[in-house]
């Protein structure tokens, strides 16, 4: 399963139970699918960099969530039309999970990182230097063509 991160912008004349029933059937219809949430954090009401069906801000709320890819096309139908949906995004999370905290910081307030997902030195020593030269192109090989002569 991936992570993945879903962004629903709920229209602002939307009264808070409702839009947390929209929330709450989002996270219902990915756990059913297969999925698991990992967070759900709601941001507020935020101004919208233009006009959306002449809403001029919209409720942000973001949700984490582990999922098989095929949950993702039901849950994007679902969210198209909602009517108090403004704007949803769903967007694949690259970011490799740590066993501690979520977001990658330690205890220290020093940036977590996973010796894993670093390359290693030993992986460029199978290529040999031979392959390189051949590789290169040789200048006197090339056929560029001459300099204009008056």
């Amino acid at each position: 399963m991936r992570r993945y991160e879903l962004m629903l912008v709920v229209r602002p004349d939307v009264a808070d139970d409702k839009a947390q029933a929209v929330i709450d059937k989002s996270t219902r219809q990915i756990v059913a699918a297969g999925g698991q949430i990992v967070k759900v954090a709601p941001w507020g009401r935020r101004r919208l960099a233009y006009q959306i069906d002449r809403f001029r801000e919209g409720s942000y709320h973001i949700i984490l969530f582990e999922a098989p890819g095929e949950a993702l096309i039901e849950l994007e139908r679902t969210l198209q039309i909602t009517e108090e949906v403004l704007r949803h995004l769903v967007t694949r999370d690259d970011r490799p999970a740590r066993a501690g905290r979520r977001d990658g910081i330690d205890a220290d307030g020093d940036e977590d990182v996973d010796d894993a997902d670093l390359p290693s030195v030993d992986d460029d020593e199978d290529v040999d230097d031979d392959e390189i030269r051949a590789a290169r192109i040789d200048e006197s090989e090339t056929e560029a063509a001459p300099a204009a002569i008056d």
